[in-house]
């Protein structure tokens, strides 16, 4: 749903959509009889908060006697990110700056635009001199992003040791691909780089070689194998750059339903009367308030969105590289504060970057500007926002959102098949993608529960839904599939969610290999997703 259809309508602020829309980009039920890593307390940063690996490898689970791994296939959400571009913040210092022209700061206000300017240098400067970052600025994996990769590579090692060591001795391959966007691209090469240098005889497995280097013109392209759009970018599928390259059924079936999903986003009417449902909050504007009255006077955030009391990211902004560079940011001037629940919600989008920037801001803190019960406003209407328009949604939008993550879907099933008819060229396939792509791709699984639409009645609340972005798709999201066999050839297949044992859907606990298991039988596992051959 674009800004401007929401903003016709007159059921949303400019600011508060497009915070909502700015991700990339359920809870998951727990299994009981495994210990997890427990989730911190939560201080609801939605779909920005900073990885978590939720369960400890000693933990899991032993391969049934007589089975040993195969095959592993991993899908990935990028590591964290900063901020997309020069937008909130930009908008939030031509306000601050404003206020402090009319002498309208508080002390706390003060601080605001050293911590505004300091934001605004970190994401300017992201990736300066970092091998692995081809062009630094906005946009571009934190230092906590690419350890999250590193560490989830480094893990995959422990947890199937055996499994690689064979793959070199059989001559396996390693097939990595992404959907081509910068970050997703630099969190593949990250986590390549973190298998070689622990292994280094992977290298010749690695295929294609364009993720074997860090080195800023090592690109990987749909041509060299590197890039699959119909799996890792379904979300945006578009007649330019994907309809000449469609080859199969498949791939024509999932372009279609690409089409069909944006169109859902642009004008479904119940999706636009759900986001107005979630829009129309009287606590917005108590909560905005709250936020600013301890960094501005009264009778300045009353005059926002006043003539002349409207702020953009207009203009810009120039630092200065450790090399000495000037490097100067332009704003588009897109991203309109016109009230103080803009000015606030813009806030937030910036404390909740800043878990994973920790590295690059050092001691500069957005949380003293964001009280707890704030940050769970936005939290709540942000994941509002993404239930609906990636996740469970309704029931109808639930089919609009699954069907996107079809090809990707089945590609999983796919290579296991490979696995079994003994045609598999593989020992793994490493995917690395966005929260686009994961949110879809666990709402097509039905995974634990946490997948359920909400009837049209009832609009998405944290006291109607246990979904929570948080959980679902935090920074370096991952879901991986390990494959055993033994030796006469059946095979299981086991599920990791962000690296905990994680259950299929209720519907095919018949298909686990023993009671409460987390291995299940692969055959009777496809015949309960309905995967045709």
């Amino acid at each position: 749903m674009t800004a401007k259809f929401l903003l016709s309508l007159g059921l949303i602020s400019s600011a508060m959509l497009l915070v909502a829309c700015d991700n990339d980009d359920t809870s998951i039920t727990k299994d009981s009889n495994k210990p997890t890593t427990p989730l911190p307390e939560s201080s609801y940063l939605q779909t920005k908060v900073a990885y978590q690996p939720q369960q400890k490898l000693e933990s899991y689970e032993a391969s049934p006697k007589g089975y040993n791994p195969v095959f592993t296939e991993l899908v990935a959400r990028h590591g964290s990110r900063g901020l997309s571009s020069i937008k909130y913040d930009l908008a939030l210092y031509n306000l601050w700056k404003k206020a402090k022209e009319e002498n309208a700061l508080t002390p706390l206000g003060e601080q605001l635009g050293i911590d505004l300017e300091a934001m605004m240098k970190a994401n300017i400067l992201l990736g300066f001199g970092v091998e692995g970052i081809r062009q630094y600025g906005y946009g571009n994996e934190t230092s906590i992003g690419i350890k999250e990769h590193r560490g989830i590579a480094n893990r995959l090692l422990q947890r199937l040791p055996q499994l690689f060591e064979n793959a070199q001795l059989q001559g396996k391959s390693i097939q990595i691909q992404s959907s081509g966007v910068d970050r997703a691209v630099d969190s593949a090469k990250f986590f390549s780089h973190e298998l070689l240098t622990k292994q280094p005889n992977l290298k010749k497995l690695m295929t294609p070689t364009s993720y074997t280097s860090l080195n800023s013109n090592s690109v990987p392209s749909i041509a060299d194998g590197g890039v699959n759009r119909f799996t890792l970018y379904f979300h945006r599928l578009n007649n330019k750059d994907d309809l000449t390259q469609i080859q199969t059924a498949l791939e024509k079936k999932v372009y279609d339903a690409s089409l069909d999903y944006q169109n859902f986003e642009e004008n479904n009417a119940d999706l636009a009367q759900k986001l107005k449902e979630i829009s129309i909050d009287t606590t917005a504007q108590t909560i905005a308030n709250e936020v600013l009255s301890p960094l501005f006077k009264a009778d300045f955030i009353q005059k926002i969105g006043l003539n002349n009391y409207t702020f953009s990211n207009v203009g810009s902004f120039t630092v200065t590289a450790p090399d000495g560079t000037q490097v100067t940011e332009k704003g588009k001037g897109k991203n309109t504060i016109s009230n103080a629940v803009d000015a606030a919600a813009y806030l937030y989008e910036l404390y909740s970057i800043t878990e994973g920037m920790k590295d690059e801001l050092g001691a500069t803190d957005f949380k003293k500007y964001m009280p707890k019960h704030a940050a769970k406003f936005y939290a709540e209407y942000n994941d509002a926002n993404d239930f609906y328009s990636k996740g469970p949604s309704f029931t109808a939008g639930k089919a609009v959102t699954s069907n996107i993550a079809e090809a990707l879907k089945q590609d999983l099933f796919q290579q296991i098949d490979q696995v079994i008819s003994s045609k598999q060229k593989n020992a793994a396939i490493l995917r690395f993608a966005h929260a686009e792509i994961i949110i879809p791709l666990a709402t097509s699984l039905e995974l634990q529960g946490m997948m359920q639409p909400l009837p049209l009645n009832q609009t998405f609340s944290y006291k109607t839904s246990t979904w929570r972005g948080e959980e679902i798709s935090p920074m370096a999201a991952n879901l991986q599939w390990d494959i055993y066999q033994n030796n006469q050839g059946h095979t299981l297949v086991k599920m990791l969610y962000n690296e905990k044992e994680t259950s299929f859907k209720v519907d095919c606990n018949y298909a686990r290999y023993k009671t409460n298991s987390f291995y299940y039988d692969y055959l009777k596992l496809k015949q309960c997703y309905n995967i045709q051959s």
